[in-house]
């Protein structure tokens, strides 16, 4: 037998007596984005207290780049012992969709562990951009299309995927500007470069509160405390509309169910976790309730964000690859 046939029987096998004494060294959590993004702060805070559960630490490791397929790639190689991790947000729903040629089967290659939060989104523009409400910013698309910009953060982010539902529902397209991030973005909404975009409440709090930008709507069910008047789209003129980021955590497929259970577990108890409820506070979000951060709820959400994405993006015909 080869040595590298050798190597494989050995990672992927996992005895029941090493996943009974798991976990036995530090586990590696895997972001796909970069550090001091949203999903780097939600990890680290989240690592911070299932560490607290499982007696030993988790080191956060970032791999960056193809929105997020290299990170999910790595994770979905590793072996499913429980010592490699991912956190992913809805993009790894719509990468589904989004990357034709992806080295994993999202809908297989991975172990729903439990949901972590769901961050609600805003639809902002610059200050002196002249619709002041969502319904006036509708009808000011609708009538100058050619006119109006919409930057995102590349195919795949949230900023884009919320763009493509805003224009799907108008049945109207507008110029659509990609930039490398979002911080570059809110820089070039603030110097009146760009009209408008969507991004999650964690980036535009502090510009909102301090009307450096003009806020006209939140992207899910219920109005943020943050800002009680700020009406949600459906509320304001976008009937149904819906769009939230959740971010998750996953093992790779195979990984035993006494390995899986303790991680549940574990995310579970974070998300009971005081600590970690005032810290997911000061960034805008809010740990979910305890009985969604299990792998049942979290692969139902998973599979129906990837079908409920697919047609969307089709019918745009914006690919990645």
């Amino acid at each position: 037998m080869r040595l590298t046939t050798i190597a494989a029987v050995l990672a992927f096998a996992v005895s029941p007596a090493m996943a009974q004494n798991y976990p036995d060294r530090p586990i590696t959590m895997v972001v796909p984005f970069a550090a001091g993004g949203p999903t780097d702060t939600i990890a680290r805070i989240t690592a911070a207290s299932m560490q607290k559960s499982l007696g030993q630490q988790i080191i956060i490791e970032n791999a960056v780049g193809a929105g997020g397929t290299i990170g999910s790639a790595r994770v979905a190689r590793a072996a499913p012992d429980g010592y490699t991790l991912l956190i992913h947000h809805v993009g790894l729903s719509t990468a589904a969709t989004l990357y034709r040629k992806l080295p994993y089967d999202t809908k297989t290659a991975f172990v729903p562990l439990g949901l972590v939060t769901e961050s609600p989104q805003t639809i902002i523009a610059r200050p002196d951009f002249a619709p002041n409400t969502l319904k006036e910013l509708i009808e000011y698309i609708k009538a100058n299309k050619e006119k109006v910009s919409y930057a995102h953060a590349g195919l795949g982010a949230a900023s884009q995927l919320c763009g493509m539902l805003i224009q799907t529902a108008l049945q109207t397209q507008v110029t659509t500007v990609p930039y490398k991030g979002n911080g570059p973005i809110m820089n070039d909404l603030l110097g009146k470069q760009v009209d408008m975009t969507c991004d999650q409440a964690t980036n535009t709090t502090g510009p909102i509160t301090s009307k450096q930008v003009k806020a006209y709507a939140v992207t899910t069910k219920t109005r943020m405390s943050t800002f009680p008047d700020l009406p949600t789209a459906d509320e304001a003129g976008l009937s149904g509309f819906e769009i939230s980021v959740w971010h998750g955590v996953y093992a790779p497929k195979g990984t035993p169910p006494e390995v899986v259970k303790k991680l549940s577990d574990a995310i579970v108890a974070a998300m009971k976790d005081p600590e970690l409820a005032k810290r997911f506070r000061d960034i805008t979000t809010e740990p979910v309730a305890p009985e969604r951060a299990t792998p049942q709820v979290h692969e139902k959400m998973l599979i129906s964000e990837i079908d409920r994405w697919a047609p969307i993006i089709k019918a745009a015909g914006q690919y990645a690859d």
